[in-house]
């Protein structure tokens, strides 16, 4: 949200993330019960002319510009070699927590999480799903499509059970500035509603 009042660009967005996330940290419950739940975030910033990805771990951060085709989060890190800014202490605090041996490419998915991201795209998970479903539909998403996707239970996208989707969001942004940015809310918890 102080990203969307303090900055006219997506990656103006961005740096205001990063800046807070480096003076503050990041924390907080995750759940309205009493069970302690806290997770690492990420954030898709877009703008009518370019979007970007940050995803984090602790204070420490990765983010990728996207140049094109479709882009998905979810609730793992994604961001494996092409990152285009990071966090100045990235690199050296994953080596120095023996994470990265400082020889081979640098994957931030791979050394922040231990994930094995040659599998992302093609095992099963939200994750997963989402890239299929937008690839499916790539070159011809509308908002539609793209509220299609975020209902869709059977992927796990719209989670039910013990841990649930409680909102969604879809954006139209038009390259020209003289049409009007469209954005769609969810106004129950369940998106499918």
């Amino acid at each position: 949200r102080l990203g969307l009042e303090r900055a006219d660009t997506a990656e103006k967005a961005l740096s205001v993330i990063v800046d807070l996330l480096e003076k503050y940290g990041q924390g907080g419950n995750c759940m309205e019960s009493n069970m302690a739940f806290t997770y690492h975030n990420s954030f898709l910033i877009a703008d009518r002319k370019e979007a970007w990805v940050l995803e984090t771990s602790g204070k420490y951060w990765a983010a990728e510009k996207v140049e094109g085709g479709v882009r998905n989060i979810s609730n793992q890190l994604s961001i494996t070699t092409k990152i285009d800014r990071e966090h100045p202490e990235l690199k050296e605090y994953a080596k120095s927590n023996g994470w990265w041996d400082g020889e081979r490419e640098f994957d931030f998915a791979a050394v922040y999480s231990y994930v094995n991201t040659a599998r992302m795209t093609t095992s099963g998970g939200r994750y997963c799903e989402g890239y299929k479903l937008l690839n499916k539909h790539k070159g011809s998403i509308t908002s539609e499509i793209m509220m299609e996707i975020l209902r869709d239970k059977e992927s796990g996208i719209n989670m039910e059970g013990g841990f649930m989707t409680t909102g969604s969001m879809v954006s139209v942004l038009p390259q020209q500035p003289n049409l009007p940015c469209i954005h769609f809310f969810t106004g129950t918890p369940d998106p499918a509603r």
